[in-house]
């Protein structure tokens, strides 16, 4: 019988925790550092891709994704020398997506060739504001101009290049916001992802909100009409939205956040990277250290990790749950019940239909555009049923 995860895939994401400099709103475990030693970071890394092979060999990889911090930092050898082993362990699928992320002040052509003819096939780049103000308002050490000079590069050396907005800004009305994903569409390949700015504890954005120094953020109308207006918008341009902030053209869905979402097995590399794995029918979490120079310490000895913890039944099936209603295709209920052992809640179904906030169609459920407004309280419904 097959394991769960192969509904859904597998794939590996590799952490790079390094950026020049840290955003007020960014919760990601992002360091800033004067000096890096990247051949000793990619010995740590090829040790772990060497420690996991052992434990899941030939399965067939979906995805690689380079994420951060700012990974366009890495040399290119680097990229290269972790993209050689992960394929020397791993067969790859006949469509493999290598993902990386990038910061437009650390675009250069040299070194997006040099991604490029290390395998990576898709870019993923942090504009998060199409207007100068802005972004130094959000810390960002990149101009609208260089961030389209840097877009023009990547989509010389890839075919596929995704970019990265925030609304719901500082004083940022509704007529700015439609006017900036306009412009945003009219640039865009084949993906964007938009999110809502949110406060998070422990940045400098949320010390400054918690001292009531943050002002001009829009109140819950105006982001629910900049949340309505970006699913019209990218609809009318053909960027549908099939995740709740993300938007694609048919075919150019991110295959690495789908693993995620569609409740598949990842391996997670790197300082504060997450991982699930399924060994001899077991379901893991694994998470490893935050500090870069704990991680790699750690590494170089004994392996990377910091926690293994078995996931019993009920903690897949409400991963599944809280991953797969993310999802505009929604989830199959029927393999929910085989997680869990037990059908989702009919009463929390029944209510939930009947107000509007979720829809079935045979043994798919999924949550309406009404819903998606109030997803987390779909989905705490659920779980307290």
């Amino acid at each position: 019988m097959a394991e769960d995860w192969q509904e859904s895939g597998f794939g590996i994401y590799v952490h790079w925790p390094f950026c020049t400099s840290k955003c007020p709103y960014c919760d990601f475990n992002s360091h800033v550092a004067a000096e890096i030693d990247q051949s000793r970071w990619v010995r740590a890394y090829l040790h772990e891709i060497d420690r996991y092979a052992e434990e899941v060999p030939g399965r067939v990889l979906t995805s690689v994704f380079f994420g951060g911090g700012t990974p366009s930092l890495m040399a290119p050898e680097t990229v290269a020398a972790v993209i050689e082993r992960i394929r020397h362990h791993w067969p790859a699928a006949n469509d493999l997506e290598i993902t990386l992320e990038a910061n437009p002040g650390s675009v250069e052509a040299g070194r997006f060739r040099g991604y490029a003819d290390a395998g990576v096939n898709r870019v993923s780049m942090g504009f998060q504001a199409l207007n100068d103000a802005d972004l130094k308002r959000l810390g960002r050490l990149h101009t609208v101009k260089e961030a389209l000079a840097a877009f023009d590069i990547a989509r010389s050396q890839f075919d596929r290049v995704s970019f990265d907005l925030i609304y719901a800004r500082q004083d940022q009305s509704l007529a700015d916001w439609q006017a900036e994903l306009s412009q945003a569409v009219s640039l865009a390949i084949d993906h964007l992802s938009l999110y809502q700015l949110t406060i998070e504890a422990g940045t400098a954005f949320g010390d400054r909100y918690d001292a009531g120094k943050l002002r001009g953020l829009p109140d819950d109308d105006l982001a629910a009409d900049m949340y309505q207006a970006t699913q019209e918008i990218c609809g009318e341009a053909g960027f549908e939205a099939y995740e709740v902030s993300n938007h694609a053209k048919p075919g150019a869905e991110s295959r690495h956040n789908l693993i995620y979402w569609r409740y598949g097995d990842y391996v997670g590399i790197g300082p504060g990277a997450h991982g699930r794995l399924t060994i001899s029918g077991q379901r893991y979490a694994t998470e490893t250290p935050l500090a870069p120079q704990v991680w790699l310490n750690q590494a170089e000895e004994t392996g990377g990790e910091s926690l293994r913890r078995a996931l019993s039944r009920r903690d897949q099936a409400e991963e599944f749950l809280m991953m797969g209603l993310r999802l505009t295709e929604g989830l199959d209920m029927r393999r929910f019940e085989r997680l869990a052992g037990e059908p989702l809640d009919r009463r929390a179904l029944a209510h939930l239909e009947d107000i509007g906030m979720i829809a079935r169609d045979g043994h798919r459920m999924r949550v309406t555009n009404a819903g998606r407004m109030v997803l987390n309280a779909v989905i705490t419904e659920f779980l307290a049923g």
